[in-house]
């Protein structure tokens, strides 16, 4: 073969390889399966929201959205899955506030930095927490309760999973009202749950769907809820404001990101689709058997939300000092 053919080949070839490119890039998203990454096990809370929304895709994009979860490591070994893959539209991740604020503030290894290397999609939904005590205990109110602690300092126990976002907002009450209550830490929430209805635990802060057929059977008595206006499913039981705790509110809370790069168009059509699916009956039912409550909004407001959690709890992790070994 002559310089000059050999030459003439090579161009060829970049030339084909630069039309398969170009043809690949103009084919409609999605142009196949999307996968869509939860970073914790099947059944759980997080989990049951994905597929909710991969339901809700597979049949508003035109190819099916498949759930893959990758748990480990407090949801970090899936994230760390997602930041690393092709950021064209057909990886997503869904997040929540521990995979995305809570899990790297308090980590030094986490692996990835949730504002650097994913792309805010859309928020999914929210749940409030309730704080609740031991049927046993004498306060019936909020109020009670503080008067109750600052009498007897250092006497109360507050059980929760340790580093969680239970916890925090358990610290956050505790440097808002200056009480001194012993931290019990637990490995799970259930643990901790069973323990409050034995009486072994004198309060705890969980999402409501963890606690309201606890509080409906009087198990445990209700003081407040975390939400910025009273939960459904706990209408009687005032919220942390009401009660006296100005701003006091905290979330569980998830949403959907894509790898850093994702183009605009893709993550706008994305998130088109899922506030649709959110202001869908069959969604708002299905979320409000969860406890949860619809958060449609720009790709912008969720990032804004993401950057506004980060630095609220990053304080309160200051404040109080909560480290994880």
């Amino acid at each position: 073969m002559t310089q000059t053919r050999r030459v003439w080949t090579a161009l060829l070839a970049l030339g084909l390889a630069a039309l398969a490119l170009d043809l690949a890039r103009a084919q409609p998203y999605p142009s196949k399966p999307v996968r869509l990454i939860v970073p914790f096990a099947a059944g759980g809370p997080i989990d049951v929201m994905g597929r909710l929304a991969a339901q809700w895709l597979s049949s508003t994009l035109g190819q099916q959205v498949v759930v893959d979860n990758r748990p480990g490591a407090s949801g970090a070994i899936g994230t760390r899955a997602a930041t690393a893959a092709e950021p064209d539209g057909h990886t997503l991740l869904i997040g929540s506030v521990t995979t995305l604020v809570t899990g790297p503030l308090l980590s030094k290894n986490a692996g990835y930095d949730p504002l650097k290397d994913l792309v805010p999609v859309a928020m999914l939904a929210s749940t409030p927490f309730a704080l609740v005590v031991a049927s046993s205990m004498p306060p019936k109110t909020l109020e009670e309760f503080i008067a109750y602690a600052r009498r007897n300092p250092g006497k109360l126990n507050f059980g929760t999973p340790a580093g969680t976002l239970a916890h925090l907002t358990g610290e956050l009450f505790r440097v808002r009202t200056g009480i001194d209550i012993v931290v019990i830490p637990y490995k799970g929430a259930a643990t901790a749950v069973t323990d409050i209805l034995g009486g072994q635990v004198d309060m705890t802060f969980e999402p409501t769907s963890v606690l309201v057929a606890h509080i409906q059977d009087a198990k445990v008595r209700p003081l407040a809820v975390t939400g910025a206006v009273r939960s459904p499913q706990l209408p009687d039981v005032p919220t942390m404001i009401e009660s006296g705790l100005a701003g006091f509110t905290s979330y569980s809370w998830s949403g959907i990101l894509a790898p850093a790069g994702t183009s605009p168009e893709i993550v706008d059509r994305l998130n088109a689709a899922i506030n649709q699916g959110l202001k869908s009956p069959a969604m708002n039912s299905n979320l409000g058997r969860l406890g949860a409550e619809p958060n449609a909004g720009s790709p912008q407001d969720f990032a804004a939300f993401i950057a506004d959690e980060t630095t609220k709890w990053g304080a309160i992790i200051t404040a109080s000092g909560v480290k994880l070994d």
